[in-house]
């Protein structure tokens, strides 16, 4: 029986288009083409690979406009931010480009009785099963870097932005990638799993929950196969005694409200010393009031939809139950009485363990406000997680904030006095339930290759 999956626009909860599912016969021989192709690809120069992927970002910013539209359609992120998330694009593709051939060179190192060679040797098929939250970079990402490493990728892209799967399937072919060096395969995800143990499939790189990620992990261990895993997170945002208030107010509305709170690297507990912890409150609530929540095509629009209705009400839940724990809402928690699947900026305080709101990712615009006693409590409190993707720090010391990052921050990546996401030259990834493996930034060319040594003697 064919099934099919419908993609629905998630400000005005109307249907976009139908989709029909591969079935895994039909799956499994989409991924014999792409380990054909994969045969001829390896063999395809440095050089001629970065000129693919330089070609990419090229078809990346003519269709910057277009693709951002069709993000905001499927999934409801804002308009301005998908054009950002197109240029990311077509900058990674650009740094891989460059660097790449750097990267993979050869190395030689000496040994006794001669010489040895170290080579990066391109592996076979990847299989990418990637999140809709950021439906271009998630795949742009994995894809990239291991089609510059000799690599084949195949991709099974979350349901609800099928549209954008095959959009980018399409910019490959139309940059002139030969055809499945990049496939995508619309497949649900009982048939990716089973995928995995296909034996063309040589790895597979993952961003999503914890829960799945595991199963993922697990199913590829049976087949010793590596896995690369980018999972859920509960970041935390401390707010120390020296901090600068204006700036930590400011830095952690963007950082809980970019992509409508939908960002796994966000700022998700606010954890403030006591001693500023009430003016760090009323300036948070002012800042959430403000927000402008309606059409994500608005420019005045600042906060969009949830992806799904599933998702709005997911949170809503965890909102309750926090509540229900014992939790007090400063403000928001109610679903407004409009068309879409929109759920306002909400603050929650008075958090403890047990309650959602502290120890589970809350994937929406719902921020947890946490006092800590002081700087050494609120340290504790940030690592008091089994998440650990990434975090903030907010001090007028800047070696101090450093030094904490460094030594005591039990997470893969700290921003200080600030919040960015990913960058194409700086490592990605977490530790601890957040995952493992990293990308961008010249490691994740290298998580899915051959590390050979040929050893000369002379």
């Amino acid at each position: 029986m064919t099934s099919t999956v419908t993609t629905i626009n998630p400000a005005t909860e109307q249907a976009i288009e139908d989709y029909t599912l591969l079935d895994l016969e039909q799956a499994k021989n989409e991924i014999d083409k792409s380990h054909e192709a994969f045969l001829q690809w390896r063999h395809v120069s440095l050089t001629e690979r970065a000129k693919h992927l330089n070609q990419l970002a090229h078809v990346f910013e003519q269709q910057k406009k277009s693709l951002a539209t069709l993000m905001t359609q499927e999934m409801g992120k804002l308009y301005e931010q998908g054009l950002q998330e197109v240029e990311l694009c077509a900058a990674i593709c650009r740094y891989s480009a460059e660097h790449g051939q750097t990267q993979l060179a050869d190395e030689e190192r000496p040994m006794q009785n001669g010489r040895a060679l170290i080579s990066y040797q391109p592996t076979g098929v990847l299989l990418g099963i990637q999140p809709w939250n950021f439906p271009l970079y998630q795949v742009i990402r994995y894809a990239v870097t291991n089609v510059m490493a000799g690599n084949t990728a195949v991709l099974k892209h979350a349901g609800n932005v099928f549209g954008m799967a095959e959009k980018i399937e399409a910019m490959f072919i139309e940059a002139g990638f030969p055809s499945h060096v990049f496939k995508n395969l619309l497949i649900d995800g009982k048939t990716a799993s089973e995928l995995i143990s296909h034996k063309a499939i040589r790895g597979v790189t993952f961003t999503g929950s914890d829960g799945t990620g595991k199963k993922v992990a697990e199913a590829a261990g049976k087949h010793v196969k590596k896995t690369v895993l980018e999972l859920g997170s509960n970041d935390a945002y401390l707010v120390l005694d020296d901090a600068d208030l204006e700036l930590a107010i400011e830095t952690c509305v963007q950082g809980r409200m970019i992509n409508n709170g939908q960002t796994c690297v966000s700022a998700k507990r606010f954890v403030v010393v006591d001693s500023l912890y009430d003016d760090f409150k009323a300036g948070i609530a002012e800042q959430f009031k403000g927000l402008q929540l309606g059409d994500p095509m608005d420019e005045s629009t600042d906060l969009g939809p949830m992806a799904r209705e599933d998702l709005r009400d997911k949170i809503h839940q965890q909102v309750q139950e926090s509540v229900s724990a014992g939790a007090n809402i400063v403000l928001g928690g109610e679903i407004p009485d409009k068309t879409g699947f929109y759920y306002p900026a909400t603050l929650l305080e008075n958090l403890s363990p047990g309650m959602p709101a502290y120890d589970d990712e809350l994937f929406g615009p719902v921020a947890s406000l946490i006092k800590a006693k002081d700087n050494e409590d609120a340290m504790r409190i940030a690592n008091d997680s089994r998440y650990g993707l990434g975090g903030g720090i907010f001090s007028k010391d800047e070696k101090k904030a450093i030094e904490l990052a460094k030594k005591h921050f039990d997470t893969g990546m700290i921003n200080i006095n600030g919040y960015g996401l990913a960058q194409p030259n700086l490592p990605f990834g977490g530790v601890k339930d957040s995952g493992y493996g990293r990308e961008h930034g010249g490691f994740g060319i290298r998580e899915f290759v051959n590390i050979k040594t040929i050893m000369i003697n002379s």
